[in-house]
């Protein structure tokens, strides 16, 4: 009685075996892609905060009302700006930031005719 069932338990072990090796393989996987990605996004948010900064630097631009957004390295501008010059001069230090591939204006420029 105990061999059939020290039997049954090898069986069922050695039945069980080669899914755990699966699961771990596809749990090893997973986290090897994410890696990349945890990366990317480091580096997008680091790229994001120097032009964020740039812009509370220079007096032309308004860090407020230009929004900054990376992907990828790709930078999209969007927001208003009181002049066309200011847009330019965004767009110019978003293009000088390192880890920039191209930027994308989306900035709207609005005009301040307040009586």
């Amino acid at each position: 009685m105990k061999f059939r069932f020290a039997m049954g338990v090898v069986v069922l072990g050695l039945a069980v075996a080669p899914l755990a090796g699966y699961a771990a393989d596809k749990a090893a996987e997973k986290k090897e892609g994410m890696v990349p990605r945890v990366k990317e996004i480091t580096e997008d948010s680091t790229v994001t905060s120097k032009i964020k900064a740039e812009f509370a630097k220079d007096k032309a631009v308004s860090a407020l009302g230009i929004s900054v957004d990376t992907n990828k390295g790709v930078v999209t501008l969007s927001g208003n700006a009181k002049s066309r010059e200011e847009a330019e001069k965004a767009v110019a230090i978003a293009k000088s930031t390192a880890g920039v591939s191209s930027v994308k204006n989306e900035i709207k420029v609005t005009s301040s005719t307040k009586k």
